[in-house]
């Protein structure tokens, strides 16, 4: 844990930049805070794409799940746009899992191997 000194003696604003940003110092319009995030997410990956089925959570409705699918946030926005248009559907994107609603597994499968991605069917 930091000391009351070291949280507080961070720069938040400079005259030559503006506002900074907490965590990388930067000016918030250059601010390289999610570009790391992207590349620690992408770091971590093995390269499997794993789609699964869940229902925990979601009050019994089926979400199709698809995690380790190894592109940048704004390519992933544009994949999840793209399977929602082919199941049908409606979906989001939270912390790098795509989710789809319903069990749209088999499409959602024939898609990502069209598109040369490794998949792999986890789960039930």
């Amino acid at each position: 844990m930091a000391s009351l000194q070291d949280q507080l003696g961070k720069l938040v604003y400079s005259t030559e930049k503006g506002r900074l940003c907490p965590d990388c110092g930067e000016a918030l319009d250059a601010c390289i805070c999610e570009q790391l995030a992207d590349q620690a997410r992408l770091a971590a990956m093995d390269g499997v794409v794993r789609i699964r089925r869940e229902t925990a959570g979601r009050k019994g409705k089926g979400v199709t799940t698809i995690s380790g699918v190894p592109l940048a946030e704004a390519e992933l926005r544009a994949l999840l746009k793209r399977l929602k248009q082919r199941c049908g559907t409606g979906g989001a994107l939270k912390d790098g899992v795509l989710e789809i609603q319903g069990d749209h597994r088999e499409p959602i499968r024939a898609l990502l191997e069209d598109e040369g991605f490794k998949v792999k069917l986890a789960g039930g």
